[in-house]
């Protein structure tokens, strides 16, 4: 199918750039920033002016293509339109348009559009950096940045471990929903055509044999970690240990100062 060449969201592009080559928690920590400015943003253009701008930087040095990271997103894109349709008319003001009972006014439209666009650029950022870290990476950095809650009980490995294996399945689940709509698609199967009960319908014999193929994955993955006598974290030590460098806390300060320089543009153009 020719939505299934797009669904590259989050999956890792192996390059040698400054950005693949920055400490994973000094990543994940600047993703987390950008995210909270996001939310602290209100209606004015100005951050999402610096945000734009910021994702074509980071583009540069990462060697991706703008082209590629913007068509990775296309799979959220409905969600992204879900989000701003459904704001649209729960707001009151000036009334725009009116179908019936259903009203859209003004501020609807100014904050469908300014909810829309948070959710766009958050789902970026957080492409971005996985398109920039290996799954293992962002396991480790992850289990790293939580390994000081663990005195609260909180299970940092096997949190990261569960995170790792999600992550790693993504594309072989994609892989296996395209053989399996091929092989339908061959047997006469009509998954194009009609509208979206008549789409769903014809989608289950889709669905049916792609969870069988996922349970019998993860009982197979199951008993290779038993084999290899997997017991937690416990004890365990990293084929690639992090090392924080000069440039990761360049990096972060960087990004933390444009998360709050866009924050206060805001507030004071505002």
């Amino acid at each position: 199918m020719p939505f299934l060449d797009h669904l590259t969201l989050g999956q890792y592009v192996p390059l040698n750039s400054f950005v693949h080559s920055l400490d994973p928690r000094c990543k994940i920590l600047g993703t987390m920033a950008l995210i909270t400015s996001v939310f602290l943003a209100n209606a004015s253009p100005w951050p999402y002016l610096v945000w734009s701008a910021l994702v074509v930087f980071l583009c540069i040095l990462s060697g991706l293509s703008l082209k590629n990271v913007l068509a990775s997103t296309r799979p959220a894109l409905l969600l992204v339109l879900f989000t701003v349709i459904v704001n649209m008319f729960f707001a009151e003001g000036e009334e725009l348009i009116r179908i019936s009972f259903i009203s859209i006014t003004r501020e609807g439209l100014l904050t469908g559009i300014k909810m829309g666009l948070r959710l766009y650029f958050l789902i970026l950022f957080a492409n971005m950096t996985m398109m920039t870290t290996s799954p293992l990476e962002l396991s480790d950095g992850i289990e790293s940045l939580l390994s000081p809650f663990r005195r609260f009980g909180v299970p940092a490995h096997e949190f990261a471990m569960m995170m790792t294996i999600a992550l790693r399945f993504i594309p072989t689940l994609l892989e296996e929903t395209d053989r399996i709509m091929k092989a339908q698609l061959a047997r006469g199967a009509d998954l194009d055509s009609g509208g979206i009960a008549k789409r769903l319908k014809a989608f289950i014999p889709v669905l049916v044999p792609l969870f069988v193929i996922v349970f019998q994955r993860a009982d197979e993955l199951a008993v290779a970690m038993e084999a290899r006598c997997y017991r937690g974290g416990i004890g365990r030590s990293r084929m690639k240990p992090l090392h924080w460098a000069s440039r990761d806390s360049f990096s972060l300060v960087v990004v933390s100062m444009i998360c709050i320089g866009g924050v206060v543009l805001d507030r004071w153009i505002s």
